[in-house]
């Protein structure tokens, strides 16, 4: 905090300072101002001349600590820098990618890395409507450069000479990141958006045939034993044998009373690995009674995968799969979800205790079950007593008191936060732990 400043009000310099980046991150990082401005690579950093009013390209060999923190000094959050009598600001409000200055120095090929929100909502208060104000800046002057190049690819392909001479092949790597652009004071959070970035980006280079090294997303380091966490979900509900809808399946079984029970014990090996990977995935085992296939019913496997990203931060599922045989050893999956939207109305506490589950014939992953004979489906609930009863649940076991603790309260982090992210975006758009 600027705490300097901060008894100015309304009229402070900024909220925050970045001193504390000067004195701690840039060391760590292990910056060398003088191999970085000796560099043979071609580069540039954004900076804007606020004094003369000019956006500035800065060059490797004129990089300076002074330009990098200006480079992230965004106007009312962080103070201006000043150099040489002039005041640099971010230029984030003037152009987000500077795509013209790389086509300038001859670049015919530019990959873009893009972050900012696309997806055109609107947040009240103050820190909603200067993000808004940010996202329409950035999003709108990039799409601008994008349209232009286009023209241009338009005019070369018809022997044309075109605004930049020659044909600019733009590929864009981007997504809506489930983090706040500047509330975020997680480290599981930031952890886990960076694995969700390394996912990604593997998976444009293979789209793009672009040669990689292999290798495993990292989680956050786990120091000595992992701590591991167990709990408990018991659902109930119906199933029609025969249908591939969920709801009629519903509808079909509770007028049969083809019944369906399942006690799932999730088991997470990891804590710190579970929360800080995409895909949040534990191990299942307990049972599953269904009189129809023989009675309780010995889960052998599956997964458990809690809060998955739709490519939309608002949206969340958590699914289920466990691997089970009937009561004449013929192998069955049950596959089940819980869909996470903030629709109009209360509707958190259904969203969290309703799943929509499918039975399929034999040990069906999840990319085969296009192809796998659906044997039944329907709706499964956990009741508001047993929903409140799960959280009791809860067993952590690691090296030491201290470890248990944590990796509970990591977890409670994990999963309120993410609930913020779905259900109390008005507030913000991403849960700030």
């Amino acid at each position: 905090m600027n705490w300097s400043q901060l008894v100015k009000l309304i009229y402070a310099e900024s909220l925050f300072e970045l001193d504390a980046y000067r004195r701690n991150v840039f060391p760590a990082w292990g910056l060398d101002w003088g191999k970085i401005r000796s560099s043979p690579r071609e580069a540039t950093f954004n900076v804007y001349n606020f004094s003369r009013h000019e956006l500035l390209p800065v060059t490797a060999p004129q990089m300076t600590e002074d330009l990098l923190v200006a480079a992230a000094s965004l106007p009312m959050w962080f103070p201006p820098v000043r150099i040489g009598g002039d005041t640099y600001i971010d230029a984030v409000l003037n152009t987000a990618s500077n795509l013209e200055e790389a086509i300038r120095r001859g670049a015919d090929e530019l990959w873009v890395i893009w972050t900012t929100s696309q997806c055109g909502e609107w947040f009240d208060g103050f820190v909603g409507t200067f993000f808004g104000i940010f996202e329409a800046t950035t999003v709108n002057a990039y799409k601008q450069v994008l349209a232009r190049i286009a023209r241009n690819n338009d005019a070369v392909a018809r022997g044309g000479h075109g605004e930049f001479g020659r044909t600019v092949t733009v590929r864009e790597l981007k997504a809506e990141v489930p983090v706040h652009y500047l509330l975020n004071f997680s480290r599981d959070r930031a952890a886990e958006a960076v694995n969700r970035g390394v996912e990604a980006a593997r998976e444009w280079c293979d789209a793009n045939c672009i040669a990689r090294r292999p290798g495993a997303v990292h989680s956050a380091r786990t120091v000595g034993a992992p701590t591991s966490l167990r709990f408990v979900e018991e659902f109930k509900g119906y199933v029609g044998f025969g249908d591939t809808d969920y709801r009629a399946g519903f509808q079909r079984g509770r007028s049969e009373g083809t019944r369906i029970s399942l006690r799932l014990t999730i088991h997470i090996d990891d804590v710190s690995k579970f929360i800080t990977t995409p895909a949040h995935e534990a191990s299942v085992a307990g049972s599953i009674h269904c009189d129809r296939l023989g009675g309780s019913l010995s889960i052998r496997g599956g997964t458990f995968n809690l809060f998955i990203d739709q490519g939309d931060p608002a949206r969340k599922k958590v699914g289920y799969r466990a691997f089970f045989d009937d009561a004449e050893g013929d192998p069955y999956t049950f596959s089940g979800f819980k869909e996470l939207d903030d629709d109009p109305g209360l509707d958190l506490p259904a969203d969290m205790t309703t799943a929509f589950a499918r039975i399929y014939r034999g040990a069906t992953a999840a990319d085969g079950e296009a192809a796998a004979e659906t044997v039944a489906a329907g709706i499964v609930r956990i009741g508001p007593i047993e929903f409140l009863k799960q959280f009791a649940t809860f067993r952590a076991e690691g090296p030491t008191l201290a470890d248990r603790t944590s990796a509970v309260a990591r977890f409670g982090t994990f999963y309120f936060g993410r609930l913020w992210d779905v259900y109390a975006r008005r507030l913000l758009s991403s849960g700030p732990l």
